[in-house]
């Protein structure tokens, strides 16, 4: 069955008659496709193609000026200054990335002008000759994307320096000797840049907040959620707003609720989790289907529109989930407590509520405020072992009390019943050309001090798909029931993969001997499946699966609906996870408003909350991944002695990238470090090649390696090189 990813609407022919209109009203100014997509609210793969393809037609019959590749207008203007964002090299150097230009223009370091990475600027375009390669001049800050830094204090006799380990920030930061305030000298420190005048080398600024000494464990956390603007604890007038929240479950309203109290309800959760999100109801209708309940923590009965409590819930927009903690975005009382769904307590919930015939095709669907009661709590361990081996007791090794249990029968029965509807529900989606991502997700054993004793590797198994699938259908059923009535609401949307992005992983994946199909969207999703299922367990699987990953559109929340194309579905929103992402308190919230008869809501305001929530989301994933990588060096500084055989996972003029097999830590090989000849890099190769012997270092091969350095503050690996594996001599 083929996808249809956008939403349902009459399919244009061609572009060409507003293309003209939009030419006209600015005919002194040159558009390119980008600009018109914009103006068209166009922002599909599909209709940006068709918009190309209109605009060369155009040109061809001589409606319209190709003034530079790219760039159309009605009657040809030069313009110099544009505006548009810094993209900062690690050299010094920088990119303007302007929506005016196909590619990205060139700064020099002397063209900078103070501007940082990701300022909005006004720049000015210059060498803009055929033949010639423009370069840029910032004329204007317009805004800075951050003005607080984290870095460490060197503190002179009168003033002090602030320099971060951040490798695009390309200037230290000035501090007067009255800024310095409680900071030592060699501190981790929050600064706040105040001024940058003409004629000084560096900014000026003042220290914030100590953060502690660098390397120490606390330190470095705090370092990255500094570094993002993401807080690690709440105001302590937000938290006594959520100590006084009556949390109790009333009779009167439950009245107004759907009560489910009595039908057979569970979680399934990971074992160290705290708020339990969702859980599911299991019925056997009389007629053979099968109710099928979707229930979630009702955030938004507690989380109330205009209080300080919902502006810092929405200020945060999501929980970040660091290696040793979790920093939520709802005060403990709530997130841990009054809302987490937890065994043998009644609850209040927003639920989906299905039935289900043995196809697991959806017969009917109900949405609206429940009370549950959950009789269980399962780890994922406990329930994958109930489905492995239909055994009703659960051994003293994998269960979460660390004593044997029987498993009442009716769960059991539900569980395996569930397990069965659940793949049927995946293999559909498969064939409809979703993609399959179980990347191998790392994860460390840590000691009572938060120091990591190992490193063990988390993979999806017939649970975790068990619970995902159920999610999956009540966020697509929510978002079409909306969706549908036309109505404001907030989409989860991923738009079709970056063509140029796949072509560069196609040169990379040819390698090791695999391809894609590109001939349309069906067969690229077909094709990454057929690769994620090709590399399962082999050594470049986690390179492979990281490129494929990167070469995917980046999902976002938005009230326009695109689709969704990893999942290949037409509608798709988050309805499942309001402790920890707003967006799906917004949809609680519009959801119960729309059933109550609501109008439609404000588009623009809902658009400009989606957009912070995207942004939140990406910052909170940064830290994430900032966090994983600290806790691997602080892994690897207790292992310097030993020797690691790893996949060559990059290589660059400097040196190759490797990634240890056995726990997933990437470093760094200098190339100046590698002594058995003399390597230089060959860009069409991809690899070092040997100046005396020839021989490759080339991506996939397996080498040895031993720590040189790890260095905590940079979160940074460098390693040694020792020889190559036998089968890479090979």
């Amino acid at each position: 069955m083929g996808k249809r990813l956008r939403k349902p609407a009459k399919k244009e022919k061609n572009f060409s008659d507003k293309i003209i209109k939009i030419l006209s009203k600015s005919a002194n100014k040159a558009f390119n496709y980008k600009q018109i997509a914009a103006i068209l609210d166009k922002d599909d793969t599909q209709s940006r193609n068709q918009i190309i393809k209109d605009l060369k037609l155009l040109a061809a019959a001589k409606k319209i000026t190709e003034t530079e590749p790219g760039k159309y207008l009605i009657k040809a203007i030069s313009q110099d200054y544009y505006e548009g964002t810094i993209d900062m090299t690690s050299r010094k150097t920088a990119y303007f990335i302007c929506e005016d230009f196909e590619e990205d223009i060139f700064i020099p370091t002397n063209n900078l002008n103070r501007a940082l990475d990701k300022d909005r600027v006004k720049v000015y375009i210059y060498n803009r000759r055929k033949g010639k390669r423009p370069e840029g001049e910032v004329v204007e800050i317009i805004e800075r994307a951050k003005t607080d830094f984290v870095g460490v204090i060197d503190i002179q006799k009168n003033f002090a320096f602030v320099s971060t380990a951040n490798p695009k920030m390309y200037t230290d930061i000035f501090i007067p000797k009255d800024k310095i305030e409680d900071a030592q000298n060699g501190d981790v420190v929050l600064v706040h840049i105040e001024d940058w005048p003409k004629r000084a080398d560096s900014p000026f600024g003042k220290v914030v907040k100590v953060l502690g000494r660098p390397g120490e464990h606390d330190t470095e956390i705090h370092a990255i959620l500094a570094e993002y603007g993401l807080p690690a604890e709440f105001p302590i007038e937000v938290e006594t707003y959520a100590q006084k929240i009556d949390t109790s479950i009333s009779d009167e309203e439950i009245a107004k609720r759907r009560d489910m109290r009595d039908t057979l309800t569970f979680t399934i959760d990971p074992k160290d989790a705290k708020d339990f999100d969702d859980a599911l109801s299991f019925k056997k209708l009389e007629n053979g289907h099968y109710e099928i309940g979707i229930h979630i923590a009702d955030v938004s009965h507690y989380l109330e529109e205009g209080t300080i409590l919902d502006d810092e819930a929405y200020q945060r927009a999501t929980s970040v989930y660091l290696v040793d903690r979790v920093v939520p975005m709802l005060p403990e009382v709530l997130s841990n407590f009054a809302c987490s769904l937890r065994p043998q307590e009644e609850k209040y919930t927003f639920s989906a509520v299905f039935e289900i015939n043995e196809k697991s095709q959806v017969i009917n669907q109900w949405f609206g405020r429940t009370v549950i009661y959950s009789d269980q709590r399962f780890a994922y361990e406990e329930a994958q072992y109930i489905i492995e081996t239909k055994n009703d007791v659960i051994p003293a090794e994998i269960s979460l009390t660390g004593s044997e249990y029987q498993v009442p029968a009716d769960i059991v029965s539900a569980t395996l019943k569930l397990d069965e509807l659940a793949k049927i529900l995946r293999r559909k989606r498969m064939n409809e050309g979703a993609i399959s991502f179980d990347k191998v997700e790392v994860k460390f054993n840590l000691d009572a001090d938060g120091e990591p004793e190992g490193v063990y590797f988390k993979i999806s198994k017939d649970a975790n798909h068990l619970i995902e699938e159920f999610m999956l259908l009540a966020n697509r059923r929510v978002a079409e029931f909306i969706g549908k009535q036309k109505k404001t609401f907030v989409y989860r949307i991923h738009d079709e993969p970056n063509e140029d992005k796949l072509i560069a992983m196609q040169n990379v994946i040819a390698k090791f001997g695999y391809k894609i199909d590109f001939r349309n969207p069906g067969d690229i999703s077909k094709s990454l499946n057929k690769l994620m299922e090709d590399v399962a367990g082999k050594k470049e699987q986690n390179l492979i699966d990281t490129l494929a990953i990167r070469s995917m559109s980046k999902a976002k929340y938005s009230t326009e609906n695109i689709g969704h194309y990893g999942l290949a579905f037409d509608y798709y929103s988050h309805f499942t996870s309001p402790i920890r992402r707003y967006p799906d308190v917004m949809v609680h919230r519009l959801l119960q408003y729309y059933l109550d008869g609501g109008k439609s809501a404000d588009e623009e305001l809902f658009e400009e909350k989606c957009l912070h929530c995207s942004t939140m989301e990406g910052l909170a994933t940064n830290a994430e991944r900032d966090s994983i990588k600290y806790m691997q060096v602080k892994y690897m500084q207790d292992h310097q002695d030993q020797e690691f055989l790893g996949v060559i996972s990059g290589v660059t003029e400097w040196g190759i990238y490797v990634e240890i097999i056995e726990n997933k830590c990437e470093g760094m090989v200098r190339i100046r470090d590698i002594k058995e000849d003399y390597y230089t890099f060959d860009e069409k190769q991809y690899a070092l090649v040997g100046a005396t012997s020839n021989r490759l270092l080339q991506l996939g091969d397996e080498i040895y390696v031993k720590v040189k350095n790890a260095d905590l503050v940079k979160k940074q690996l460098d390693f040694n090189y020792l020889r190559r594996s036998e089968e890479t001599e090979n």
